[in-house]
């Protein structure tokens, strides 16, 4: 390992644009926001060091057992954020950079390329949303004054909104990827004069400065690693990375299963997935690091962990061949946690998709499975089942591999024909992840309050009537603008009363779920004059009470600690019932 010969901003982003620098598989994908790009710039005018970057030089015979990719030149938010790959001829080395990429990569977007990200309230499915622009500097003067300290005015413009600058003002922006085209520093300075500006000083001093860091000064220090021992350049890339966004271990790994496949891309399979599922329902926020994990659970690799041993040629020649089937299950399990209700909102364990997924691979279900008539039982089996687990304490933390390779082994043995519900709460009770709580947990449970993460999931179990197919928002049944600190002193309550209805307000007894254009149309009226208004038939009115466990409804916020206790014990005794409270001391 050692330094090579310093070189320029310019001859480094050629070696790029000719694929003689490329990257590992192992990088992450381009990351920066155009206020690092721009910071970046104005470091380099300013003279500032910009670090130091790592490269790999890989042997044609290593370079055949990974895949590789070329640099971000002109990024889209929506439809260009992956790296294109790279197309080694056979037997060609390479040098792959380890440590840099974001910035070199910065540097080829506002040199060569352009960035296009989504306008603010822009809609995300909406390709107009996302203008592209390209990086100009403003030669005439210094940055305003601004928190960053930035010296230089460096700005990324759309064509629309470069046009809609003042004329005055217009000719003094420039585009930055004409100063990386001019060859030389008096083609720079006739960029000027093409603006009517040649004979303005600052104007010419700024473009000339930006032209020598460009294509002058050797600000470029490669440090380049020559072993070809994986293992040894997979540690070097965690420690040279770990002072930035840490990777996960699956990142490294995803390299290998790349390299691996025969039939397609595995980061573009991949990647490809993850977007799909985080597109379904109301959207989720699944990672890759569970779509890998999910491929080896489902393709019954016995270790499961993220180790490069499980990563073998033969479980990866598996995997590919039954990537098509691993994705579907996934898709059905994640339109199943959209059918329950869940988005990534509400879903506070994504692992539990897993075991769901496993099941229905299985079983060689089809998206036909969540509509079909004969599977409602089995379909309600696994939404009490992940609801439960949901909501009890520390299932889908410590010990995670462990657990998955013991329900996995449950399915197989009991799975064959309808979800085994019961065998795997006894395998996870075994386990001490028991979905059954004590008493006290009850009353932790009760206490989960209006916006929290798993509060969908607790009235989901606790109201099996509601069709979460349907979007259902979490509605305090007592208003909540009515029971401000405002509204309650108005109402002539004393400051211990206030106190403790503000304290309750947000509390699991007093919230339910509403379908999304029910809530909406309730606004702030009391509870009992809507429910009235909405049930306005006795007997309908008496059954709405009834599914949501409502005793005698409140009509002006003095009677709502009544509504609140009153309530708070049948919500006990239904989730009592519902989850199969045991006595802490007994164990019964």
């Amino acid at each position: 390992m050692g330094y090579m010969p310093q070189t320029t901003v310019a001859d480094t982003l050629l070696r790029v644009q000719k694929q003689e620098l490329i990257l590992p598989a192992i990088q992450r994908e381009y990351v920066w926001r155009p206020g690092q790009i721009i910071r970046l710039f104005d470091s380099l005018m300013r003279g500032y060091p910009i670090g130091g970057f790592l490269s790999w030089k890989v042997e044609p015979a290593t370079a055949a057992q990974f895949r590789f990719y070329g640099f971000m030149k002109n990024y889209n938010e929506l439809s260009n954020r992956h790296n294109p790959v790279a197309d080694l001829a056979p037997g060609q080395p390479a040098t792959a950079v380890l440590d840099g990429q974001q910035r070199l990569t910065s540097l080829n977007i506002g040199l060569r390329g352009s960035f296009a990200q989504r306008r603010k309230w822009g809609r995300y499915s909406d390709a107009g949303a996302y203008p592209e622009t390209r990086l100009f500097l403003h030669a005439g003067r210094e940055a305003e004054h601004n928190d960053d300290g930035l010296v230089y005015d460096f700005r990324f413009f759309s064509d629309a909104a470069l046009e809609s600058i003042d004329v005055a003002e217009r000719p003094y922006w420039f585009p930055v990827s004409k100063i990386y085209d001019a060859r030389t520093q008096f083609e720079a300075f006739q960029l000027a004069s093409s603006q009517g500006l040649g004979n303005d000083e600052a104007v010419v001093e700024r473009l000339g400065k930006l032209w020598h860091v460009v294509h002058v000064e050797p600000l470029v220090n490669m440090f380049e690693e020559t072993e070809q021992d994986i293992e040894r350049v997979l540690d070097i890339f965690i420690r040279v990375n770990s002072g930035g966004t840490v990777l996960s271990y699956s990142d490294l790994l995803l390299s290998i299963a790349t390299a691996q496949w025969k039939e397609r891309d595995a980061r573009e399979a991949v990647h490809g997935l993850v977007d799909r599922l985080n597109a379904v329902g109301q959207g989720f926020s699944f990672s890759k690091d569970l779509v890998l994990k999910s491929g080896l659970m489902l393709t019954d690799v016995n270790d499961i962990s993220f180790k490069v041993k499980n990563f073998t040629s033969e479980n990866m020649a598996v995997l590919d061949d039954q990537w098509d089937r691993v994705g579907d299950s996934l898709e059905l399990a994640v339109g199943l946690l959209s059918d329950f209700g869940l988005s990534d909102a509400t879903l506070t364990a994504d692992s539990v998709v897993i075991p769901i997924a496993y099941y229905l691979h299985r079983r060689e279900a089809t998206q036909k499975y969540r509509e079909a008539p004969s599977e409602t039982g089995d379909r309600e089996a696994i939404r009490k089942w992940v609801l439960r687990s949901l909501v009890a304490s520390g299932i889908w933390g410590s010990g995670l591999d462990s657990l998955l390779r013991d329900l996995r082994d449950v399915i197989k043995l009991h799975g064959a024909e309808s979800f085994p519900e019961e065998e795997l709460e006894r395998r996870m009770a075994a386990r001490g992840k028991s979905l059954h709580p004590t008493p006290d947990r009850v009353d932790e449970l009760l206490s989960r309050t209006y916006g929290g993460r798993s509060t969908f999931a607790l009235l989901a179990v606790l109201f099996p009537h509601v069709d979460t197919r349907n979007v259902h928002h979490v509605d305090h049944v007592f208003p909540a603008a009515l029971l401000s600190r405002k509204a309650l002193r108005s109402a002539g309550l004393d400051d211990a009363a206030v106190e403790r209805i503000e304290a309750k307000r947000d509390q699991l007894a007093n919230l339910q779920l509403l379908e999304g254009l029910v809530n909406i149309a309730k606004s702030d009226k009391d509870p009992e004059s809507w429910s009235r208004t909405q049930y306005p038939d006795p007997v309908a009115h008496d059954a709405y009470r009834a599914r949501n466990r409502l005793p005698d409804l409140p009509t002006s916020v003095h009677e709502f600690e009544e509504f609140f206790d009153a309530r708070r014990g049948l919500l006990s005794r239904a989730l009592g019932e519902a989850l199969g409270v045991v006595d802490s001391q007994s164990g019964d």
